[in-house]
């Protein structure tokens, strides 16, 4: 399949304001690229922020003080920042890798089928790789 170049080498796209990918332009183009770049540059800076703004992992002086139900409070909120912090770095790699996929021009293509995802799809999840359909199919229990 061929594919549309991703980024044309020093040449940034600029985008008109309010600018959203539709259906009726060839898939890929150079706008729709540089629009999913900006969206992931923008989540990479918002998880990064968010990953500064959490509290710092290993904090065993909330442990010790306050009654058992202080204690069980705080174990519980330290075991949801070391989950929250994985979930964020997970997301980091995954728009590491989209980033990627958007310089070789493999981005908003099915890992699966090729096909191209919905722009739907990317606007709401841009670490995408799979269809819809494809994500179903991965999905459904195999009998």
């Amino acid at each position: 399949m061929l594919r549309p170049t991703a980024k044309l080498e020093g040449m940034p796209t600029n985008l008109p304001e309010g600018y959203k990918p539709s259906k009726s332009e060839v898939f890929m183009n150079p706008s729709q690229v540089e629009y999913f770049r900006r969206k992931l540059v923008q989540l990479r800076a918002a998880t990064l922020r968010e990953l500064d703004a959490a509290s710092s992992v290993g904090e065993a002086d909330s442990l010790r003080e306050g009654d058992q139900a202080d204690q069980a409070s705080a174990a519980v909120d330290q075991e949801f920042d070391v989950v929250n912090r994985a979930r964020a770095h997970v997301l980091l790699q995954q728009i590491e890798r989209a980033l990627v996929r958007l310089d070789n021009g493999t981005y908003g293509y099915c890992a699966d089928s090729g096909e191209p995802i919905d722009l739907c799809r990317l606007d709401a999840q841009p670490t995408a790789t799979l269809t819809t359909e494809a994500q179903a199919r991965r999905e459904r229990p195999r009998t």
